[in-house]
């Protein structure tokens, strides 16, 4: 699709070029990479080619992304993820999804920043392991003050506009909240 080595040369590629964690991070905090914003009716995708973020299809229905959403560098959706869900056939072979919870309202995608882990959904797509992270962005005052209490109202959240984006795909979702630590 684009080749340009000057380019490619001073730009890092999001899903290779970028460190899973900021250096010497604690295990919970993670870099993420922002596709998508709550305010985009676009659906983007890192073109895995590339490096570029693309239009990968308008949303089909009204709900749009209720966390900034991307994916976690250097990370892959394969066999062990789908060994732990007992109704994946395989997995998505993509870097694992994360939905990042901010007070800040962040406009703009195609940005890193690091995030605390608090749990985690199960999920499935066409026969296919999607699980998603969720987390909140670090050093967020607000959400970092009751991290313990974010749960079950988010995931209910981040659960609505994952069937809704599916059932506009005719997809298949079967979720297991659950919490890591």
């Amino acid at each position: 699709m684009y080749s340009n080595r000057d380019f490619n040369r001073w730009r890092r590629h999001p899903w290779h070029g970028l460190h899973t964690r900021a250096d010497e991070m604690p295990e919970d905090i993670v870099q993420v990479y922002v596709e998508m914003t709550p305010d985009d009716v676009v659906k983007y995708e890192l073109d895995k080619a590339s490096g570029f973020l693309m239009v990968d299809r308008p949303q089909r229905t009204t709900s749009s992304p209720p966390a900034l959403y991307g994916f976690i560098p250097r990370t892959y959706c394969a066999e062990e993820v789908a060994k732990r869900c007992p109704h994946a056939e395989e997995a998505d072979g993509d870097p694992l999804d994360i939905c990042v919870f901010s007070e800040r309202h962040i406009t703009r995608a195609d940005i890193v920043l690091n995030a605390r882990v608090v749990g985690g959904i199960q999920m499935i797509d066409g026969g296919e392991a999607d699980d998603k992270i969720v987390a909140v962005q670090l050093d967020d005052q607000r959400l970092v003050s009751y991290v313990d209490q974010l749960g079950q109202v988010e995931l209910d959240i981040v659960l609505y506009y994952r069937d809704e984006a599916l059932s506009a795909r005719v997809g298949e979702v079967i979720a297991d909240l659950g919490r890591s630590r």
